[in-house]
């Protein structure tokens, strides 16, 4: 799968703007503020209908302007899809594909990409809400119906909150709520689905993200992704690396809420699902969060996303996901970027930013593009 048209209006610093792709490499070439990453981040949003820089989508839309649209053209083999999405200030986004209206939760359906950014050194470093997003990004991305899931697990979460604090409030017993009871089936029931999906997904990943290190880095060392999560009773947690049945998980979840149960009224809080697991990423047995060096964070965070295209590129029955790589040339050494080239040159099409031309490999510019303050100013081929 490959993009071969992007129109956008109103979106970031585009008033209107149009550009025609190629497969195989495409290098966006423009000076820091000029827009090269607003390119690469509207076509991202096509496939996940989510930035990667900003949490509300507010932010894409214009300064002055009401409105925005992102149109996209995929092609695969002989078939072609146009994308639109229309992002509102004061009414739901609205989405359609071919022209017929879809869900814009429903859009990783129809196009995936996969995106590594500066942003995303907070994979290893940030706080495990970042990881916990990433997962449930791609988990969507292999099945999309987990994003009714989700939507629907972070509502119970919520509900289920609202009512620990009116019970708080009104100082109830624990023995005495029996609507808890039923908010808790419903996130037995989601939540340990999600973390099955979760925990199927980081079993798909590891062998990936262990060989893109080694490719990346030419280090021979140990990578390790396991989930911890917040079932187990005690406090560091479990590391899991191997999946339990659901119907384990489901009665192991049952009755930890029971054991917390006091606990979250007194906090008036879910202390317990996946809304407050982490993934855990080691490097040589020590965890990378606080021992890897910026080179080793760059790094394994840098095999995170190209694991997750190797992991899309096996399942999708579209082909490749379509690879973006925004800014990051400039922070890695020349070894790092020409075995980054030799990993990524599989992949049918790779967008790629970058303020300076020279830090990336010739043979990843087999299209440049020219960006100036919003405009597109040059397409060059070769």
């Amino acid at each position: 799968m490959h993009v071969t048209h992007l129109a956008l209006t109103d979106f970031r610093n585009y008033e209107r703007a149009e550009v025609s792709l190629a497969p195989g490499a495409v290098l966006f070439v423009g000076r820091n503020g000029q827009g090269t990453t607003n390119l690469v981040e509207a076509i991202a949003y096509a496939g996940s209908a989510a930035s990667h820089r900003v949490s509300t989508d507010q932010a894409l839309i214009r300064f002055g302007a009401e409105s925005a649209t992102v149109r996209v053209r995929v092609q695969h083999d002989d078939r072609a899809l146009v994308i639109e999405i229309e992002l509102n200030r004061s009414s739901p986004n609205r989405a359609q594909v071919n022209r017929s209206p879809v869900r814009v939760r429903e859009l990783p359906r129809y196009f995936a990409s996969v995106i590594f950014a500066p942003e995303d050194l907070s994979l290893v470093r940030g706080d495990p809400g970042v990881r916990r997003a990433f997962l449930d990004t791609l988990v969507v991305q292999r099945s999309p119906r987990f994003a009714g899931v989700i939507a629907d697990y972070d509502r119970v979460v919520r509900q289920r909150n609202s009512l620990l604090k009116s019970a708080k409030a009104s100082r109830l017993s624990p023995d005495n709520l029996p609507t808890l009871d039923v908010w808790d089936e419903r996130l037995v029931s989601l939540g340990t689905e999600l973390i099955v999906a979760r925990a199927d997904l980081v079993d798909a990943l590891r062998p990936h993200v262990a060989q893109a290190y080694a490719a990346v880095a030419g280090d021979d060392q140990v990578t390790r992704l396991a989930l911890k999560l917040s079932l187990d009773d005690d406090n560091e947690g479990e590391l899991m690396e191997h999946i339990e049945s659901p119907e384990v998980l489901a009665e192991k979840f049952r009755s930890r809420l029971a054991g917390v149960r006091r606990a979250e009224l007194d906090r008036a809080v879910t202390l317990v699902g996946p809304h407050r697991d982490d993934l855990v990423l080691t490097l040589n047995e020590l965890p990378a969060r606080g021992y890897a060096s910026h080179g080793e964070s760059w790094s394994y965070a840098l095999a995170l996303k190209l694991a997750s295209a190797e992991v899309l590129r096996a399942e999708a029955v579209a082909g490749d996901p379509v690879l973006i790589l925004d800014d990051v040339f400039a922070e890695l050494d020349e070894g790092r970027r020409e075995r980054l080239a030799d990993a990524v040159g599989g992949f049918e099409q790779v967008l790629i930013t970058a303020a300076v031309g020279a830090d990336v490999p010739e043979r990843l510019a087999a299209t440049r593009i020219g960006i100036a303050a919003g405009t597109i100013e040059q397409q060059d081929a070769g």
